[in-house]
């Protein structure tokens, strides 16, 4: 692995600042589809088969999440490189890097979708019309590379946080939001979801598990992260390694929480069952508890989901178009530019 390293890491690349690294990589965090998950594992599957599976499955990825962020952060790789020094070989390294591209352009489109239904609730525009400017909306910010898109993660990161903990302080203390009732939501399975069941627990884990390719994204920015200090004390670099990356699932878990809450709340408040595990309508029901004007709530709402899928989708598309191409470049030998790629993983 340090032979790969010594003759692959851009030394020149790995300059940023711990506090840098860090915040561009929680920046990838801010993908709604961890409310959509969240909230669709939980309208199935009740509550507690639900929150049991974001608990098992959170620990689990924190744990392998640790030296796969360790080693890479160490030698300054990507997955790919990662793999092949690990011992996966020429092929199998190959093989990770296809897995992992459809990754990325798998959780691209339902980010993309998202974002569609919110301008749909915004504007008007049609669904198929949304997605293509959401998906396209992206390329300009990634043709540029990994620099643009750590200022992009930056500058709108406060923003990002002041939208996402607004709602939150009045929704919690709202008359409608009972907690009690929400632990006690059966969903789909009824009876069954009333307590746990290892078949409906095993179900919602199935899903929560297709996150576990996330840390290959974390591992894109850990690349950057400055050496690890020999003369003074190394607490800021492992803080830093911690939450660009296993860190990820705890406000992803988090997050998966929030969207167990707030799919039951929406369903509480009306919102049909098709579309309460919805983010747009998620959060257009939590602002609306902020704003008493319904054309504010949505504006806000959707400024709000526009600014999270654009902070992951940008990650989605630099990390699939690095992974597509690791993978063409050892099938054909030759390597056109990173933004083909970038614009085929789109």
């Amino acid at each position: 692995l340090e032979d790969f390293a010594l003759r692959f890491t851009a030394k020149s690349a790995r300059r940023w600042s711990f506090y840098r690294v860090a915040i561009t990589a929680l920046g990838s965090t801010a993908f709604m589809a961890l409310e959509a998950i969240g909230g669709s594992i939980t309208l199935s599957y009740g509550f507690t088969n639900a929150v049991s599976a974001i608990l098992a499955v959170a620990a689990l990825l924190f744990i392998t999440g640790v030296p796969i962020s360790y080693y890479g952060a160490k030698y300054g790789v990507d997955i790919d490189l990662l793999t092949r020094g690990a011992g996966f070989g020429y092929l199998g390294s190959t093989i990770t890097s296809l897995i992992y591209a459809s990754f990325t352009f798998i959780f691209f489109a339902l980010e993309a979708a998202i974002m569609s239904m919110a301008l749909e609730l915004l504007l008007g525009i049609p669904l198929y019309i949304g997605y293509a400017i959401s998906a396209f909306i992206v390329m300009p910010l990634v043709t540029h590379g990994i620099t643009y898109i750590s200022r992009f993660q930056v500058w709108t990161q406060p923003v990002w946080i002041v939208l996402q903990l607004m709602p939150l302080l009045y929704v919690f203390n709202h008359p409608d939001s009972s907690l009690r009732e929400w632990t006690e939501f059966t969903g789909d399975a009824g009876e069954m979801g009333g307590g746990f069941n290892i078949l409906l627990f095993g179900s919602a884990s199935a899903v929560l598990l297709s996150l576990v390719a996330q840390i290959g994204e974390q591992v894109d920015f850990l690349r950057f992260l400055p050496p690890k200090p020999t003369a003074s004390s190394p607490l800021k670099w492992w803080i830093a390694m911690i939450m660009a990356g296993p860190g990820w699932i705890i406000f992803g878990a988090g997050k998966l929480f929030l969207g167990s809450f707030l799919a039951y709340l929406a369903l509480k408040q009306g919102v049909s069952r098709e579309l309460a595990s919805d983010p747009a309508h998620m959060y257009q029901v939590a602002f609306g508890f902020l704003f008493n004007n319904t054309t504010l709530t949505i504006v806000i709402a959707t400024v709000f989901v526009i600014i999270s899928q654009l902070k992951i989708n940008v990650t989605n598309a630099y990390a699939g178009s690095i992974a597509w191409s690791n993978f063409f470049s050892r099938l054909t030998h030759s390597h056109p530019g990173r933004v083909v790629w970038l614009v085929f993983n789109v």
